[in-house]
């Protein structure tokens, strides 16, 4: 997949499949599998580092792991996350994030929100850097949403989101992220633009849908909002193989003779 394939693939009507991911053993894994691309999130502030929020992402941090992906999937397209803030600094410092990620193995940018950062989008695009947009609840924008809620429910909300995913479109993205929003404005967006759409909360009419690994996993039983589906009880299977080797340690089953150097 290359940054061209995006644009084939909306033409074609054929769905693009991203799945978010944090380090080398998953990525490893991923590079492996039929996933279309890779979005190195930074809601790894949450997921790997434990913050209650993704405020806390740096471009350091956000750097370091997207190596991490690069060097585990060397054959995927990998999109990095613009962290809290960046985009909001002179277009200086905003490029001296995006080159500190490009040049830790991105293939693409993605910046959230579009008000008072189109100029900056299109600068990043017209520099070379593919840019993926990001409208409907966006996580850094959590406490000016107050919390994790259904973006663009009422008609003026509505239109706004619509507004603003022509106008990312205009400044050059190649595609958008939309997240949590009423099926039906996902797909007026979604016929609206010639980009493109990644819904994740966001319906089936969009271009392609994203997941976080560990959730579509089920690593955490009692993480389960209504966009997200389990595709296998992790959280269960990894509970039973690490119990079961406790178990086999202290019945002194594990190691047996067949595990042990002679």
């Amino acid at each position: 997949m290359n940054i061209n394939d995006f644009a084939r693939r909306k033409v074609a009507g054929d769905k693009v499949s991203m799945v978010t991911c944090y380090d080398y053993w998953s990525a490893q894994f991923l590079n492996q599998s039929d996933v279309d691309t890779l979005l190195v999130g930074d809601s790894l502030a949450m997921v790997m580092h434990g913050f209650p929020s993704t405020v806390h992402a740096t471009v350091d941090m956000m750097a370091t792991h997207v190596a991490a992906v690069r060097r585990g999937a060397p054959n995927k397209f990998i999109v990095g996350d613009m962290p809290f803030m960046q985009a909001r600094y002179s277009h200086d410092v905003a490029l001296q994030g995006v080159s500190e990620l490009m040049r830790a193995g991105s293939n693409a940018i993605k910046i959230e929100g579009a008000a008072g950062q189109l100029d900056l989008m299109a600068h990043v695009v017209e520099s070379g850097v593919p840019v993926m947009g990001h409208l409907g609840l966006t996580p850094q924008s959590v406490e000016a949403f107050g919390g994790h809620k259904v973006q663009g429910r009422a008609e003026a909300a509505a239109e706004k989101i619509l507004a603003d995913a022509k106008a990312l479109e205009q400044a050059g993205c190649f595609a958008l992220v939309l997240e949590c929003i009423p099926q039906m404005l996902g797909r007026k967006i979604t016929q609206a633009l010639s980009i493109p759409t990644i819904g994740i909360g966001a319906g089936p009419f969009t271009d392609g849908q994203v997941l976080v690994l560990q959730d579509l996993l089920g690593m955490q039983a009692d993480f389960k909002p209504k966009f997200l589906r389990h595709y296998m009880n992790g959280h269960q299977a990894l509970s039973e193989a690490v119990n079961h080797f406790h178990s086999d340690v202290t019945s002194g089953a594990f190691p047996n003779c067949q595990e042990v150097y002679q």
